[in-house]
C-alpha cells in the first residue's frame, strides 16, 4: 500500500510517499517558501535528487509540482498518481472532539476550522492542503491525524486552567498539548526497545528541538504534558518562552504594546534567542558562545536545561517514578551535552548516565543511562510521518470514525 503524508505549514508544504508493506521511503521533500520565492527540493530512496524552483502561489499548485516528479519518467517512483492508495495529513488542532486518526469527512473539516482560532498558524494550511488533495487525488480517502489527539486522554484536573469554568465551557480554553504524534511514537518505539508494551511503562518523553514539549505517559495514557492551549506554554524554547506569569501580557499591554505584538515577542523573539544574547536560537550556536566565556549564553543554555529538569522532576512525582526518560527531536536526539546537563540534575531519583555512551549515541536509538539507573534514559528518533502513515493504515483498516464527544 503506498501512503503520502503531507504537512502544509504556514510557507511550506512537506511529503514523504512510503510503501507500507516494509514502511519504506519512496520519495520526500518540500515545497518552501510558498508564495514568495517557492523552492522545491526533492529526494528519491537511493539518494537521488532534484532541486526546482516551481512558478506555485497556493498548496493545489505546489501538490501538482510535487506529484509531477512523483511521476517523472527520470526521477520519479510511481507512474500514475492512482498507485497513491491514501494520504495522510498531519493536522495540528483538533480540540475535544477529534481525539483519534479520522478520515477526513466534510464534518471533520467543520471541527478543523472551528479550532483554527486555537491554532491560527497551522489549522487553516493544513486544511488547504486537504482540499488541495481533494481535487487532485479524487475518491482518495484523507486521514487526518491530530497533533493534540494523544493527549486527550489527560485527567481533566491536568488539562483545566484555574480560572472561571465558563471559560473552558464556552470558549474551549484549556491546556491540549502538542507533539502528539512524536510522542506516541517514540513511547512506542521505547516499549519495543525494551521488549514490553509501552502499554506497561511508565514514560517521560522530552520532544526537545526549536519548538519543546514534555509528556508523562502512563501506561499509554498521557496524564499531563507542557504545552497548553497553544504551543508556547512550557519549556525554553528557540523563540517561544514557555511558562511566565500572565500578569507579564498585562504589564507588557499597559506599556503600550498590541497584542499583535505581544504575540511576536513571547512567540518570535522570546527563548533562546530573546535570552542568549547572539541573534540566534540555535542550541549548537548558544553552546559554542558558552564553550567561549559567554556569560549571556551560559544564562540561556541553563534556563532552559533547568526548566527541563524541573518538568521532567514533576512528571516523575505525579506517576510516582518512571521506568523510562525518552529524549527525541533535534536536540534531544543529536545534543549529548543538553542531555548530560539535565540528566545530572536527576541524581536525587537515582537516575545516571553513562558518559561515553551518552556521548557516542547521536542521532540513533540506545539506552545512554548507567547499569545502576533507577530509571532508564533513552535516545529515541522520532518520525511523525511514518507515525501518520501507520495511523493511516490502521485508520482505514478499522474504519472507524466515530470519535466526537457531542
Amino acid at each position: 500500500m503506498k501512503v503520502l503524508v503531507l504537512n502544509a505549514g504556514s510557507s511550506s508544504l512537506k511529503f514523504t510517499l512510503f510503501a507500507m508493506g516494509k514502511e519504506k521511503v519512496l520519495a520526500k521533500g518540500q515545497v518552501e517558501r510558498l508564495g514568495d520565492a517557492p523552492h522545491l527540493i526533492y529526494k528519491r530512496h537511493d539518494g537521488a535528487e532534484r532541486s526546482i524552483n516551481p512558478p506555485v502561489k497556493n498548496y493545489a499548485e505546489a501538490l501538482k509540482s510535487i506529484c509531477d516528479l512523483l511521476m517523472d519518467p527520470e526521477i520519479g517512483v510511481i507512474k500514475k498518481l492512482s498507485e497513491v492508495e491514501a494520504i495522510g495529513h498531519r493536522v495540528v488542532h483538533g480540540g475535544e472532539r477529534a481525539t483519534r486518526p479520522v478520515i477526513v469527512s466534510e464534518h471533520i473539516k467543520e471541527i478543523i476550522k472551528d479550532c483554527f482560532v486555537l491554532a491560527p498558524l497551522h489549522n487553516p494550511p493544513n486544511l488547504a492542503g486537504i482540499e488541495a488533495c481533494e481535487t487532485t487525488f479524487p475518491g482518495i480517502h484523507n486521514i487526518a491525524v491530530f497533533d493534540t489527539a494523544f493527549h486527550q486522554s489527560m485527567p481533566p484536573e491536568a488539562y483545566l486552567y484555574a480560572v472561571p469554568y465558563d471559560l473552558y465551557t464556552k470558549y474551549g480554553i484549556r491546556r491540549y498539548g502538542f507533539h502528539g504524534t512524536s510522542h506516541k511514537y517514540v513511547a512506542m518505539a521505547t516499549g519495543t526497545l525494551l521488549n514490553t508494551p509501552y502499554e506497561k511503562l511508565k514514560l517521560i518523553s522530552c520532544h526537545l528541538g526549536n519548538g519543546c514539549s514534555m509528556a508523562a505517559i502512563n501506561h499509554g495514557n498521557v496524564i499531563d504534558t507542557s504545552m497548553g492551549m497553544t504551543p508556547l506554554e512550557g519549556l525554553v524554547m528557540g523563540t517561544r518562552c514557555g511558562d511566565i506569569d500572565p500578569a507579564v501580557v498585562l504589564r507588557l499591554i499597559e506599556l503600550g504594546y498590541s497584542a499583535q505584538e505581544v504575540d511576536k515577542v513571547l512567540n518570535k523573539k522570546s527563548g533562546l534567542l530573546g535570552v542568549g544574547g547572539i541573534n540566534s536560537f540555535d542550541m549548537r550556536d548558544i553552546i559554542d558562545a558558552e564553550m567561549k566565556g559567554d556569560q549571556q549564553a551560559l544564562r540561556a543554555r541553563r534556563m532552559f536545561s533547568r526548566r527541563a529538569v524541573k518538568y521532567i522532576g514533576a512528571y516523575y512525582a505525579l506517576m510516582n517514578g518512571a521506568d523510562a526518560i525518552i529524549f527525541t527531536g533535534g536536540i534531544g536526539e543529536w545534543n549529548a551535552y543538553i542531555r548530560h546537563k539535565i540528566v545530572d540534575r536527576l541524581s536525587c531519583f537515582g537516575i545516571h548516565l553513562d558518559v561515553a555512551v551518552n556521548e557516542a549515541c547521536l542521532g540513533k536509538s540506545g539506552v545512554i543511562s548507567s547499569n545502576n539507573s533507577t530509571a532508564k534514559v533513552i535516545v529515541m528518533p522520532t518520525n511523525e510521518e511514518l507515525m501518520i502513515a501507520r495511523s493511516v493504515v490502521a485508520t482505514l483498516a478499522n474504519k472507524d470514525i466515530a470519535i466526537f464527544k457531542d
